[in-house]
C-alpha cells in the first residue's frame, strides 16, 4: 500500500518485450517500463524464441528496478504481483512467471496468473477510467484475431477468431515477400499510406455466411503469387500499391465483421486491444464506422496496444478483486484460451 493506495506490479514477458508497469488501484499508471527486443530479432526477419528467451532472463531484473523507481515504490509497497501465465512462447512466459513466483515468496506478495489476451483488453482501463463491462472487444495481434463479448472484468465469451493465420502474423508475412522486413505490421501501415487500395484486387475472405471467424492464409498466398507473376513478367512491384492492397483487404473484412458482432449483440461500445490496434488506418476506419451506427468506440495509445506491463497489472487487479491469488503452483503455458 502507498498513500493509501492498492499497489499492482505488472509482468509481461509472453513474446519480445520485458515489460514490468506499477498500477495504482487497478487504473493509475505510475510506471510501465518496456524492454524491446526488436532490434534483436529483425536480421532473422521475425522472433527467435530461444533468443527471447535468453533476453527475457537478461533484462528482467533492471527492468524490474527501473519500474519501481520510476513509480516511486518499493517491492514492500507492492500489494499484488501479476503476470502473464500465457498464452506465449513458452520459454518466454516462463520467464516472467518464475520471476513473480520468486517475488512473491521472498517478499510474502499475492500472485496472480492473467491470460495475455485478457490483459491486452485490460489496457483499456487504463486508458479510460469511465470504462466498465459489458463492451464488445476486438483483440487483434501478431498471434490473435478475436471478436469477444466482455461481460465482466473477469469473464468474457469469443464469439469469432482466426482458423489459420493471425492479422499480425499475415502482416508479418506480407511484409517480408515485398522486402520491406520485420516487424511487418507497422512497417506494410506506413508504406500503404502512399499507396492505392485498389491497385490490386485481392479476394475478401468472409467465410460462412454470419461466420464471425476470420481466414488470412488464402490472402497471404495471393499476395506471394501477385509478387511472383509481376516478377516472372518482368514488371516492377509497386511496394506502396500492394501494401495498401493487402491492407485494405485485411480491413474490409475485420471491421465488417466486428461491426456485424457489435450490432448482433446489440452493444453501444466496442473496444480495439493487441498490437495491430495501432494499425492507423484500422484506427480511422473502425472510427468512421462506430460513428455511423452511434457506437463509441475505445482505442488505447499504440504504446498500450503493444504487449506491456500496464495491462496485466490492470487485469490482475480485477482477478485478485474477485477470485483471490494463486499459488506458487502457478504455471507457465504456451496456450491457453480465454
Amino acid at each position: 500500500m502507498k498513500d493509501g493506495k492498492f499497489i499492482t506490479l505488472g509482468i509481461e514477458s509472453s513474446c519480445d518485450e520485458t515489460s514490468i508497469a506499477v498500477v495504482a488501484d487497478g487504473r493509475q499508471l505510475m510506471s510501465d517500463v518496456i524492454s524491446s527486443q526488436i532490434a534483436l530479432h529483425t536480421v532473422f526477419g521475425g522472433v527467435v524464441p530461444e533468443l527471447a528467451s535468453r533476453h527475457h532472463l537478461q533484462n528482467i531484473n533492471s527492468v524490474l528496478d527501473e519500474a519501481l523507481s520510476e513509480a516511486g515504490v518499493t517491492l514492500d509497497d507492492v500489494d499484488l504481483i501479476g503476470v502473464t501465465n500465457g498464452p506465449g512462447l513458452i520459454g518466454a512466459v516462463v520467464i516472467g512467471v518464475a520471476t513473480a513466483k520468486a517475488l512473491s515468496f521472498a517478499k510474502d506478495i499475492p500472485l496472480v496468473g492473467v491470460n495475455h489476451m485478457h490483459g491486452h483488453v485490460s489496457a483499456n482501463y487504463i486508458q479510460y477510467p469511465d470504462l466498465e463491462p459489458p463492451f464488445m472487444a476486438l483483440i487483434v495481434s501478431g498471434g490473435h484475431t478475436n471478436i469477444v463479448e466482455v461481460t465482466d472484468y473477469n469473464e468474457c465469451k469469443v464469439l469469432g477468431g482466426t482458423r489459420d493465420d493471425a492479422v499480425g502474423e499475415a502482416y508479418d508475412k506480407v511484409a517480408r515477400v515485398i522486402g520491406l522486413g520485420y516487424p511487418g505490421g507497422p512497417k506494410v501501415d506506413k508504406a500503404a499510406k502512399d499507396g492505392n487500395p485498389e491497385a490490386v484486387h485481392f479476394k475478401r475472405v468472409y467465410l460462412e455466411k454470419d461466420s464471425l471467424d476470420f481466414s488470412f492464409s488464402g490472402l497471404k498466398t495471393a499476395v506471394l503469387n501477385y509478387i511472383n507473376t509481376e516478377k516472372m513478367a518482368g514488371r516492377e512491384i509497386n511496394v506502396a500499391d500492394v501494401s495498401a492492397s493487402f491492407q485494405q483487404a485485411v480491413l474490409d473484412v475485420v471491421v465488417d465483421k466486428t461491426m456485424m458482432a457489435v450490432r448482433n449483440m446489440n452493444k453501444d461500445r466496442l473496444v480495439i486491444a493487441g498490437g495491430v490496434a495501432a494499425n492507423s488506418e484500422l484506427r480511422r476506419e473502425l472510427k468512421e464506422a462506430c460513428h455511423k451506427e452511434g457506437i463509441r468506440l475505445y482505442a488505447p495509445e499504440p504504446v498500450l496496444c503493444t504487449d506491456n506491463g500496464a495491462m496485466i497489472a490492470a487485469a490482475a487487479y480485477y482477478k485478485y478483486k474477485k477470485e483471490g491469488a494463486d499459488d506458487l503452483h502457478l504455471d507457465a503455458y504456451a496456450d491457453l484460451s480465454l
